[in-house]
């Protein structure tokens, strides 16, 4: 079942691991088929869109590089939209997967309190929050760092290991009051469409010239 602290653990062991080598594996867009079984597919699924995360981090971090180059940093923001959409696509698989599995348990209960985010946002956020994390505690442990550099990350990592854990419980309380028939979730499509040919007028009206 849907476990906060096997997403967590399985978050940081990923990043660790593609840090100490990189993952080489392409990262592949959802199939649409919806799995029966949140564990382990669903699983499977929060691993790639942890990915589409990672790798948006540190494709942007290259923009941010300060001898980059004009062509370069154009070059790096389409990679960032095709993979902020893959991300957005997972996300949604996550909750499709859940949805389908929920669904031949007659559940969610149509007439119980709709949640304002389903549990794919929220493991979006765990997912981001397990890189700040693993960052954050990277620099409060440089060697070459100057004075105050430590403590003030220290700090950080404090804050921010407390709103994981409060994130965490509050997936936790969903999944669980969901299969209790007291809480709902809906899917949210993100509908993006600035990779969409034809629903951005950038893309669009530059074809008609």
């Amino acid at each position: 079942m849907v476990s906060a602290n096997k997403i967590a653990a399985l978050h940081d062991s990923l990043t660790q691991a593609w840090h100490e080598s990189s993952p080489t594996q392409p990262l592949a867009a959802p199939s649409g088929t919806a799995t029966t079984d949140p564990s382990p597919d669903w699983l499977d699924l929060v691993a790639r869109q942890h990915r589409a995360n990672f790798e948006l981090w540190h494709i942007e971090d290259e923009a941010r590089a300060p001898g980059a180059s004009d062509s370069a940093i154009a070059a790096v923001k389409r990679r960032i939209d095709r993979t902020n959409q893959l991300r957005n696509d997972l996300m949604e698989a996550v909750d499709s997967a859940l949805v389908a599995w929920l669904a031949e348990r007659n559940l969610p209960n149509a007439n119980a309190p709709l949640n304002s985010e389903p549990p794919g946002m929220i493991v979006d956020r765990l997912s981001i929050l397990a890189l700040k994390i693993y960052h954050t505690r990277e620099e409060a442990d440089r060697h070459d760092a100057p004075a105050g550099h430590a403590e003030r990350n220290h700090q950080r990592l404090a804050i921010l290991t407390a709103q994981r854990s409060d994130l965490a419980g509050c997936l936790d309380q969903l999944w669980r009051e969901t299969l209790q028939g007291t809480r709902r979730f809906q899917i949210y499509r993100q509908l993006k469409m600035y990779n969409d040919p034809s629903l951005n007028p950038a893309i669009y009206m530059a074809r008609e010239d």
